[in-house]
């Protein structure tokens, strides 16, 4: 494969959950978990997701896998359209595409040693019997910084970082070149963090792996990711290269999430920043707002508001108070657009006023 060429392209991905009701279960509604998120991932690239809890991200990274099926769109993995494979067609590339979970106990079998667990994938995908077998289970725990004899050990016997090491070990066990990080260090503490994050950044250096690193600590990502995309209610709302978000972000949403992250140091005349606190909830997805799903909770659109004609505006109740906002936002929904910074790489997001 050509080194610039997207080792994973999703294009308009949806994934809608069912709402149903009755004695009969009559479908009602959908939850629209995932509504037309497009995406890619190049060789040797972390890309990371990031947004609010419940805003779909854990669900991209897991209809990418075909864990959960698509309602729609299209996912091309290494030049092969994943959704058209059959179930052969489809075990041999789960050994390119793989995934740490983001609960390291919850996503462990508590009733198996850890060799079989990491020996499991192997014997399944046929690459390793006998002898054989136990000495790629005892190079996986080496490579990711556990003893070998840690094999005939149960899951509860570690702590929370060791058990994420053996998660990581296991999506090694079939040599993939992507790996789905779902939020693999929320559920650790600040110094396991550091541990297991420097372990996924050396293995991606030996091994040329790529990334979708899923996440919504915005400090965490700055320091792993490549490229970042922001989520919001099923969405992509900007898409940029790291340093470039960081220094000119351009939807409000993700200035919003930024002037959340913890500083080192006060602000001061020198290092000003202003906490942008976003009003209301975080809207249903089985019942998003109308035009851009942002615009009830977005202080752009507002500021907008107070500046134009009332022909341009409209009331609605936020927060239980009258607020005006831009017409053209409740209406119309934006689409990804350029908005390079010059000097920077590609630069998106979807905002009729950023």
């Amino acid at each position: 494969m050509v080194a610039n060429t997207p080792l994973l392209q999703v294009h308009d991905l949806k994934t809608w959950f069912p709402i149903r009701q009755g004695l009969l279960r009559k479908t009602v509604g959908h939850v629209r978990a995932v509504d037309g998120v497009s995406l890619q991932v190049m060789p040797g690239q972390t890309l990371g997701l990031v947004g609010e809890s419940g805003c779909g991200k854990t669900t991209v990274g897991r209809t990418i896998l075909r864990l959960i099926e698509a309602t729609g769109g299209q996912v091309n993995f290494d030049g092969q359209d994943v959704f058209n494979l059959d179930r052969s067609e489809m075990q041999a590339i789960r050994r390119q595409m793989q995934i740490v979970f983001q609960d390291p106990a919850g996503s462990l079998n508590p009733r198996m040693r850890i060799g079989r667990i990491l020996a499991e994938p192997i014997a399944v995908h046929k690459l390793a019997k006998g002898s054989e077998l136990q000495d790629r289970v005892a190079h996986l725990l080496t490579r990711v910084g556990l003893s070998p004899d840690y094999a005939r050990r149960y899951p509860h016997e570690f702590s929370g970082g060791q058990r994420q090491r053996v998660g990581i070990a296991r999506a090694l066990s079939l040599e993939p070149k992507f790996i789905v990080c779902d939020e693999p260090v929320s559920a650790l503490d600040v110094s396991i963090q550091s541990q297991i994050l420097n372990l996924l950044d050396d293995l991606q250096d030996e091994l040329g792996l790529s990334y979708l690193f899923i996440a919504h600590n915005l400090a965490v990502v700055e320091h792993f990711c490549d490229r970042i995309a922001v989520m919001y209610l099923g969405k992509i709302v900007e898409v940029a290269d790291r340093d470039d978000l960081y220094a000119h972000p351009k939807h409000p949403y993700t200035r919003a999430l930024l002037s959340a992250v913890p500083m080192p140091k006060p602000p001061s005349a020198e290092n000003p920043r202003k906490r942008e606190v976003l009003i209301g909830e975080l809207p249903s997805p089985s019942n998003p707002p109308s035009g851009c799903a942002f615009h009830p909770r977005c202080s752009l659109c507002r500021e907008k508001a107070s500046e134009a004609g009332s022909g341009d505006t409209v009331s609605l109740t936020i927060a239980g108070q009258s607020t005006k906002v831009m017409r053209k936002c409740v209406e119309s929904a934006p689409t990804l657009e350029d908005m390079q910074t010059p000097g920077q790489g590609n630069h998106q997001a979807a905002c009729w006023y950023a």
